[in-house]
């Protein structure tokens, strides 16, 4: 190369800046990528209990054929500083390879598939979505990883049960999008009399949290429906009901309805508590709330002022919005469904 043609590209200004972008930018989404494709498939995981050949990574995979570009695939791992291969086997080489490929570590490896898989996307595609009218639907989110990824809060939101749920006599709860069924089963290892009716949406979660409960041995106490919370039928009080991370998953002018339809299904003196990331908080939680907006079925992360306000406008008392997390807005809100006394004296004052 002549030095002059260098001097030529540096004085344009293009090449700098290339390589500035790529150090900043590319470079960490092609690891983020690499790594979300490697947990998926589970070769992180298999390169934990140590090197392979290329062979058994394939055969693990169910791969065939192709084996150039599966080590194509592996070898870019290796660039990336994710793997390191010596004498054509292949083992995990980064801290962030290996801490990800822990069981103790699947939140956060859950998490890092949730931003790739759909906060970049959202990211990438608003303008285009705006252009179109097209929004996304529920198929353009995975149920399970979601599920995994929230139980990074898991021990706030255990908390936030410990603080509403009776420890003794009988207990009925109501659990509006019941994820993995972890919440419902810590609220039974709480109170041995507690029993539940855990629903959700999507067909393949509730599955998974059937499957669950009933390895945890509490399938005779607790229930799982795919159902919509918008349509449960108010044959059945609760003392309980909980909703944990899903009020943006409804419009922002149905939660007030939605949140009457909840007071209906709990018994004089029941209380709901709802927990959710909020309006204001990190840069992660303000995409997840981007996300919902361009939903065609959710809504904005709520305000927390204006989610109280809602409460109230539901018919709910006492209500009480705590954060759970120091420094991020990430809530809970616990209202009182009034007795008939209580709400007769409302009525007259």
């Amino acid at each position: 190369m002549k030095f002059s043609t260098l001097a030529k590209a540096n004085a344009a200004g293009s090449l700098p800046l290339l390589l500035s972008l790529a150090k900043s930018f590319a470079t960490p989404l092609y690891r983020a990528s690499f790594l979300v494709a490697a947990l998926d498939k589970g070769v992180l995981q298999q390169l934990s209990g140590g090197a392979r050949d290329a062979d058994a990574i394939a055969e693990a995979l169910g791969i065939t054929g192709h084996r150039e570009l599966l080590c194509a695939w592996l070898d870019l791992g290796v660039r990336l500083g994710e793997l390191a291969v010596t004498d054509g086997r292949y083992r995990l080489a980064s801290r962030r390879a290996k801490a990800l490929a822990r069981p103790r570590n699947d939140a956060v490896a859950a998490a890092l598939e949730e931003v790739v898989r759909f906060h970049f996307p959202v990211l990438l595609n608003a303008p285009a979505m705006l252009q179109s009218g097209a929004r996304l639907t529920m198929s353009d989110q995975d149920g399970s990883i979601i599920a995994r990824s929230s139980r990074i809060v898991q021990p706030f939101l255990e908390e936030a049960v410990e603080g509403v749920l009776a420890r003794t006599g009988p207990v009925r709860l109501l659990e509006i999008g019941c994820g993995s069924g972890i919440y419902v089963r810590h609220a039974a290892s709480l109170n041995p009399e507690l029993t539940a009716v855990a629903i959700d949406y999507q067909d393949e979660v509730a599955a998974e949290a059937a499957a669950n409960l009933a390895q945890w041995g509490l399938a005779d106490r607790v229930e799982v429906k795919r159902a919509d919370a918008r349509k449960v039928a108010d044959t059945e009080r609760f003392d309980l009901v909980t909703m944990h991370n899903n009020i943006y998953y409804f419009a922002a002018h149905e939660r007030t309805e939605l949140l009457a339809h909840m007071r209906s299904l709990l018994k004089p003196g029941g209380r709901l508590l709802l927990t959710s990331a909020c309006k204001g908080g990190n840069l992660s939680t303000e995409v997840l709330g981007l996300w919902f907006e361009f939903a065609d079925f959710g809504g904005p992360l709520p305000d927390t002022t204006e989610l109280a306000l809602q409460m109230k406008d539901a018919g709910f008392t006492d209500i009480q919005m705590r954060r759970l997390i120091p420094g991020e807005q990430f809530c809970s809100f616990v209202g009182r469904n009034p007795s008939s006394a209580t709400a007769a004296e409302e009525r007259l004052s």
